[in-house]
């Protein structure tokens, strides 16, 4: 699998924005980005971050890689074909990506409060629907489009760790 830089993102098409040398980073047209909040518990940031990306996953047809396999013949799943680049936030900041992101119009999931106290999708679909997009207790949003688009998004943000 290639390496990248923070500065890596990934093309709707599946092509680069330039032609990639060898040892060159491939660079994306489009970029994943998950934003968890702060001051969340580990166990909860790590299922949160496995929630979006879940959903990031069917934002379009194209977004998932091919399926690995090992020199042993061992035959594994596929993953999203970009890096997911994890940011954190305050809950004031999550509440400001969420609602740019809306006015953008960009794949979008989400993960609220109320969700942990759920035990099916269901149940946390019906959590969501309960309340309007400007009240949501948000602990987790992802996000995947277009490089700028999502720069404009994410901005102020910093990088998880």
């Amino acid at each position: 699998m290639t390496t990248s830089t923070p500065e890596t993102s990934g093309t709707p098409s599946g092509t680069s924005s330039a032609t990639p040398s060898a040892g060159a980073p491939f660079r994306f047209d489009t970029k994943i980005a998950v934003i968890v909040r702060e001051d969340l518990a580990v166990w909860q940031k790590l299922n949160v971050t496995a929630f979006l990306a879940s959903g990031i996953a069917h934002a379009r047809d194209d977004i998932m890689g091919k399926r690995y396999e090992d020199a042993s013949g061992n035959d594994y799943l596929a993953l999203l074909r970009e890096p997911v680049l994890c940011f954190t936030a305050d809950a004031p900041a999550l509440t400001r990506s969420h609602a740019r992101a809306l006015s953008r119009a960009v794949p979008t999931a989400l993960y609220t409060a109320e969700m942990f106290a759920t035990g099916n999708d269901e149940d946390n679909r019906a959590a969501v629907r309960a309340v309007p997009a400007d009240a949501l207790d948000l602990v987790g949003l992802a996000v995947h489009g277009p490089r700028t688009t999502i720069d404009k998004i994410i901005k102020g943000l910093r990088l998880h760790g």
